[in-house]
């Protein structure tokens, strides 16, 4: 699930704040509420002001209210510091060559006015989604984790390859990449029928792998988790058994593989790895389902007895999640 969620971190409210106490002048009072600013004998409240603006800007309010609340619920660590300064790194190469295009960049495209304010919405949308995480993984059931366990969770596999790279230029067309490719396939595909009528594995290992790494070891990987490996390529070795060669080319982003699994281990018991199943459980439904993301955070704020006090406002928050959580429906 990799989308942004940035909102602006100017806070409406902030502003209002400032416009009413000023810069220590003495306050005027117009209705019982301070007047924010006057012109030609017309004198604004914050109140009314407020009144115009709030509904417009309910998601200010909102990111005020998990600031402090997620400030609190998730405290910062290194994890969180490093990924953040990785963004910013990020964002600062792609855009952050010419500095006055970088502030428009900034104010453009994040509603930011500075890299300061830009590092702070990062910050919020990591603890917020940690903060659905947590959330989600408290909602899972015993037969939630139990079935993620036995379908996803493997001892480590030992394999052997035979890797046929796809020969290249790097200036090639795509009627010349695509010819390659093919080239690779068919290769790959003679090798197999090579084992199907008979011939040793590493004979042909030494014949067509273009692993030379392990080509003398009859294209040895060792022992590996699963999840160290390219998705296609984990796949087609949970589908062996032991002492079974794929039967079809695996492509993966190095070439063709035909891949031989030679022991699997033990797959470590659930208590040891319940931890990991629910972390890793948690982000798959999140990436799964995308209203999950802004169900859970509405969770903890009702969680937290968020109270309102303004029907006008409630109003707006409601509307504000529902229009959020349709938004990610369409997705």
């Amino acid at each position: 699930m990799k989308r942004k969620r940035i909102i602006s971190c100017l806070s409406a409210l902030a502003v209002i704040s400032l416009l009413a106490t000023g810069c220590g002048k003495e306050i005027e009072v117009k209705n019982g509420s301070k007047v924010a600013v006057s012109i030609k004998g017309n004198k604004y409240t914050a109140t009314e002001y407020y009144e115009q603006i709030k509904e417009d800007n309910i998601s200010k309010l909102v990111e005020l209210i998990d600031k402090d609340l997620l400030t609190k619920k998730i405290k910062t660590t290194s994890e969180e510091t490093e990924h953040v300064n990785n963004q910013l790194d990020q964002i600062k190469q792609y855009y952050g060559s010419d500095e006055a295009n970088y502030s428009n960049i900034l104010k453009q495209y994040f509603g930011a006015d500075s890299e300061e304010e830009l590092k702070e919405m990062l910050t919020l949308e990591y603890k917020r989604n940690k903060a659905a995480e947590q959330y989600v993984q408290k909602k899972l059931t015993d037969a939630e984790i139990k079935d993620y366990y036995n379908k996803n969770i493997f001892g480590q596999v030992k394999a052997s390859h035979i890797m046929i790279s796809v020969d290249e230029k790097s200036d090639a067309s795509d009627e010349e990449k695509k010819a390659a490719e093919e080239k690779a396939k068919e290769t790959a595909e003679r090798a197999i029928k090579e084992l199907n009528d008979g011939k040793k594995w590493n004979t042909v290992v030494k014949k067509y792998s273009t692993d030379t790494t392990n080509s003398t070891t009859g294209g040895d990987l060792g022992y590996f988790d699963l999840a160290e490996m390219n998705d296609t390529f984990s796949e087609a070795v949970k589908g062996l058994k032991t002492g079974e060669y794929t039967k079809e080319p695996v492509k993966t982003e190095l070439g063709y593989h035909i891949i031989l699994k030679t022991d699997e281990k033990d797959k470590p018991k659930l208590k040891d790895v319940k931890k990991q199943v629910k972390e890793d459980l948690a982000k798959q439904k999140l990436e799964e389902d995308a209203t999950l993301y802004y169900e859970s955070l509405k969770a903890i704020r009702e969680e937290n007895k968020i109270k309102w006090n303004d029907d006008v406002l409630k109003s707006a928050y409601d509307k504000y999640m529902n229009n959020l959580i349709s938004s990610a429906k369409s997705e």
